[in-house]
């Protein structure tokens, strides 16, 4: 069976918050007009195109439209800074931005600049089809091929790296997950999970809603929400949904579902230990709860553990239309085509070979180079296969911070903060925090002889950076170590700030050196 066998048929789409629901055939007739509208304003095949809104019915009734013209989109997070949107603007080069009115008025001047058209796809647009019937809408949805989805991994203020995913690698994905999750499960699924990055997109939100189910779309990680979780499943019947282990730390303080409906819950995208794991278990009642195993550059989820399976660290269980292998080295060098395998229950880097690999990344093959060889990606975590052929992860190989399943380059906070007047020198890395697992830390070195306004540094960064990257604990260091090779040790420089005081940034101190 090819992967194109998989046809997209849109079910439901519904926001329980608001009391706001579209039946699959106003859907329809919706998408067949919007797909109209966006051809008159000179939308074509392969023009790439920015989604500035997320989790509601329009981002997704955005993103089929483009689809079916042959576009690509690149969802943005809504929280980026007019200073982030500017870089990934000169990266990707869209042609158009659809959003509502509020994000584009916010970022006017760099999407003048870049000379965008702006299509306020918002609440109260309307839009009217031009001879576009929603069978033939459909025809073209499944037929189309190429480049479909750009999703930006990291680089929003240094070099960025775009995630490339064409239709036939997100058809293969969709096509491995119905063969290893019940039909049944999927019937009236949540997500509470952002929509543009391919967790809560790709698997979470677009598998069973293409499958032509009930979707349930939150705001993501709303403290509100989470807190009343237990009734919101119970009272919209919701079968399945997906979460980051920070989602529990507040869905867990909170009264639990009856468990008359609910059957799948799956955590991927950070660490869950087993003690969670329990604790999740036992607060959903008879639903099987199963740790996953996703990476951006392979469509999300590529391994689940069983419904049955008990509690383990570390346990993410058997593969879902990939294959696995274990390798001394995460470079081509070992490559699992050109090197032999680590020994049975041996850590090592893991690889996976899937159809559902990423076509590369954005403009940059050397990077893709580094990572894929001969069809097998590796994926930068450490792991073992056990007895039972279930994969274990150990650890990761990167310096990425986890902040609830969201990930944040050190880099990209660096490449800020160090371009502050005040600052010669920042290092950032991850902190633990009680309801993310991480947040972001930085030690910065000032310049030599300024005394240092922290009142100002922490509104500099807030002007750059998204809110979930602007850094929880700062520190003030004489230098920041490196290795022999003169590249930052980041953990020497997290043990040595653990043994400090971080700085109160809410104040305005002089002569903090």
């Amino acid at each position: 069976m090819s992967a194109l066998s998989f046809k997209l048929t849109p079910g439901s789409l519904h926001m329980p918050l608001q009391g706001h629901s579209l039946s699959a055939e106003t859907i329809l007739e919706d998408l067949a007009a919007r797909a109209d509208a966006f051809a008159a304003r000179g939308m074509r095949p392969d023009d790439r195109v920015f989604i500035g809104h997320g989790n509601c019915p329009n981002f997704f009734l955005d993103l089929l439209a483009c689809w079916s013209l042959g576009a690509c989109v690149i969802p943005l997070d809504p929280q980026l800074t007019s200073f982030e949107v500017g870089n990934l603007l000169r990266a990707a080069r869209p042609t158009f931005l659809l959003e509502a009115a509020e994000f584009s008025a916010a970022h006017m001047p760099v999407l003048k600049e870049e000379s965008i058209t702006v299509i306020d796809t918002g609440p109260d647009a309307a839009f009217r089809a031009h001879g576009t019937s929603e069978s033939r809408f459909l025809e073209r949805l499944n037929a189309a091929q190429g480049d479909a989805l750009i999703l930006f991994t990291s680089g929003s203020t240094g070099k960025p790296k775009g995630v490339v995913h064409t239709h036939e690698t997100l058809r293969a994905k969709w096509r491995a997950l119905s063969q290893v999750i019940a039909p049944d499960s999927l019937r009236r699924s949540l997500c509470l999970l952002p929509t543009h990055f391919g967790h809560g997109l790709i698997c979470n939100a677009l598998f069973p809603w293409l499958s032509g189910n009930d979707l349930f779309l939150l705001p993501p990680f709303s403290p509100q929400s989470l807190l009343g979780l237990g009734d919101l499943l119970d009272r919209h019947a919701i079968t399945f949904f997906s979460s980051v282990p920070a989602v529990w730390q507040l869905a867990l303080k909170g009264q639990p579902p009856s468990g008359a409906h609910l059957r799948e819950v799956f955590c991927g995208s950070a660490p869950l230990s087993k003690d969670l794991w329990q604790k999740v278990a036992n607060w959903c009642g008879g639903a099987n709860v199963r740790n996953v195993y996703g990476i951006t550059e392979t469509g999300s989820w590529i391994a689940g553990a069983r419904g049955d399976a008990a509690p383990a660290d570390g346990l993410v269980g058997t593969p879902w239309g990939s294959r696995f292998a274990i390798m001394p080295g995460g470079s081509v060098e070992h490559c699992p085509q050109r090197g032999a395998p680590c020994e049975d229950g041996e850590p090592g880097h893991v690889w996976v070979k899937t159809d559902a690999l990423m076509k590369g990344y954005l403009d940059r093959e050397d990077l893709t180079a580094q990572q894929v060889c001969e069809g097998w990606f590796s994926t930068g975590d450490i792991g073992l296969i056990d007895a039972e052929g279930q994969l274990i992860l150990k650890g990761r190989e990167r310096d990425e911070i986890n902040r609830g399943g969201i990930k944040i380059y050190p880099a990209d906070v660096e490449a800020v903060v160090a371009t502050s007047p005040q600052v010669r020198e920042a290092c950032a890395f991850a902190c633990d925090d009680p309801l993310y697992g991480q947040a972001v830390a930085v030690a910065v070195v000032p310049e030599p002889d300024c005394a240092i306004d922290l009142k100002a540094l922490y509104a500099w960064a807030s002007e750059h950076l998204a809110e979930y990257k602007i850094p929880k604990n700062w520190y003030m260091l004489d230098s920041i170590p490196k290795t022999d090779r003169g590249k930052i040790n980041r953990d020497t420089v997290a043990r040595r700030c653990a043994e400090l005081p971080p700085a109160d940034m809410t104040q305005s101190v002089e002569g903090v050196m």
